[in-house]
């Protein structure tokens, strides 16, 4: 990344449940598309790992497998791993599943609305792993301020779900609001889905916050052209905080 960029944090999301001719699925994919994403301008990956059938899988080999592998190709890189209840859906199995996990990640995202997500990050913070707080909804934001945890979480996310640009950039607004006005002063990162993912990064950027994209969160670059894969989604996430960054210069 240029010097105008470094003060101002990137992370790509990889791939998720994204059904996409680059979205990477298996461990050599994923640390090829880590590697590209970094070289565009990514500071930091955040992954699911899949198991044998393609299915997304928080199992210990196979999140192991994917962490390995991006290693050797981005060793200096932070990897975030998904906990996402999407994928086990039973905290009690998805708390025995986790702690069965041998190799650790450098981060979690934790979802703070979702059941039993507490006990986990307490069990991964036990294990040195860095919690990013993923906030998907004003509830969210409420209970990540309830659960006593800002404190020792890495970060936020910021990320709504809504589909329509406007909406989402005023629940990105809400949610800051709440966790800025309960004095969580942790470093924010806004995203969204979809094509409403590029109007809460631009806003996040004027707010002074980092800023995430990928094939998991969107497939549209800024223009509406679509992404050929993850590293052209960064590239346009680091144009926009070149342009960002020169404006407040001015």
């Amino acid at each position: 990344m240029a010097d105008l960029q470094t003060n101002i944090f990137l992370q790509v999301a990889l791939n998720g449940d994204r059904i996409h001719p680059a979205a990477p699925r298996t461990p050599t994919a994923i640390a090829e598309a880590a590697r590209a994403a970094v070289h565009a301008g990514s500071q930091s990956v955040h992954v699911h790992a899949f198991d044998n059938a393609g299915r997304e899988t928080l199992d210990g080999a196979a999140c192991a497998k994917v962490l390995r592998a991006i290693r050797v190709l981005c060793p200096e890189t932070p990897i975030s791993l998904t906990t996402s209840a999407t994928i086990v859906g039973d905290p009690r199995e998805r708390f025995r599943i986790v702690e069965a996990w041998e190799e650790m990640p450098d981060l979690v995202t934790a979802n703070q609305g979702e059941l039993g997500i507490v006990e986990l990050c307490e069990l991964l913070l036990s294990r040195g792993v860095g919690i990013e707080a993923g906030l998907l909804s004003i509830e969210d934001a409420r209970a990540f301020v309830r659960s006593g945890l800002a404190n020792r979480c890495r970060r936020v996310l910021i990320e709504p779900l809504d589909a329509d640009p406007d909406v989402a950039v005023q629940h990105a607004a809400d949610m800051e609001d709440i966790a800025v006005s309960a004095g969580i002063t942790l470093e924010q990162v806004h995203h969204g889905y979809g094509i409403a993912c590029w109007a809460v990064n631009r806003r996040g950027l004027e707010r002074g916050h980092g800023i995430r994209t990928g094939l998991e969160d969107v497939t549209l670059l800024p223009d509406g052209k679509p992404a050929r894969d993850n590293a052209d989604l960064v590239a346009a996430a680091a144009q926009l905080i070149r342009a960002h960054v020169r404006l407040s210069l001015l």
